[in-house]
């Protein structure tokens, strides 16, 4: 058969590119790549850097040195409010998730959590000039409260106090600030945590802590056993080291 020259160039392009593509030529092995969801608006954990617009904080540290550990050569960070985490973790979208999000059954029969790696409770914050005082959640009743959507505090409020209060949910704890600086809101009811950062950067105060004992795990999708099993084994040892104890000094001090 007579031979075209230029088909079989074009063939041998296409060969190759496919080749290098799938990591089978020298030089072309692909980058492992682990995809992170995150919702960047939970300081210390995960905020954006106002200098020059990365996300960066706590959680995302930690999750990049997971990562470096069981063999992934960087970490792609995606941004995205936090009620649409679980939603992507299950339709493929990302491979993790890292939010301060809290183990709670409810999540644990769509989702598979690592091991604990933070203890967080509920806290009340109300603007550094408001008269509001609170001993108690019944305290709460008839309060305007702000919270962020889909989150442990949003649940609480709901479930302890339903009917008795106006509940407005917002995309973010940014917003739900936002809107109690500009008496939008009485109260924010939020993760000790954050409040903490909260009361350290704007003008607002806790002035009650409902003690709910939540524990902050990494999310996978449900039944990815072997990369759960391999963050936990990452996660203790990196607890277990100096490194650990660096990362809590530089965000919390200490």
């Amino acid at each position: 058969m007579k031979r075209n020259p230029a088909l079989a160039g074009v063939l041998i392009g296409v060969l190759l590119l496919a080749l290098a593509a799938s990591g089978c030529i020298s030089g072309g092995s692909k980058e492992k790549v682990l995809v992170v969801g995150t919702s960047a608006d939970f300081p210390p954990f995960e905020y954006k850097n106002t200098t020059n617009g990365q996300i960066t904080g706590f959680d995302i540290e930690l999750i990049t040195m997971i990562a470096k550990k069981i063999g992934y050569d960087r970490v792609e960070i995606k941004d995205m409010d936090f009620d649409s985490l679980i939603p992507s973790l299950q339709a493929g979208k990302i491979d993790v998730a890292i939010a301060g999000m809290t183990i709670t059954d409810e999540r644990k029969k769509v989702v598979d959590f690592s091991d604990p790696y933070w203890e967080a409770d509920q806290a009340v914050i109300v603007r550094k000039d408001s008269s509001i005082t609170v001993t108690s959640v019944d305290d709460l009743k008839g309060k305007v409260i702000g919270v962020e959507k889909g989150t442990t505090g949003a649940e609480y409020v709901k479930k302890h106090l339903g009917s008795n209060v106006t509940l407005k949910e917002y995309p973010g704890y940014v917003e739900a600030l936002q809107a109690l600086l500009n008496g939008q809101v009485d109260v924010v009811v939020l993760d000790s945590p954050v409040a903490n950062m909260f009361v350290q950067k704007y003008g607002v105060k806790i002035v009650y802590t409902i003690q709910t004992g939540e524990h902050y795990g990494i999310a996978v999708r449900k039944g990815n056993t072997e990369l759960l099993n391999k963050i936990n084994s990452a996660l203790k040892t990196i607890k277990n080291s100096p490194d650990w104890n660096k990362l809590v000094a530089k965000y919390f001090g200490g």
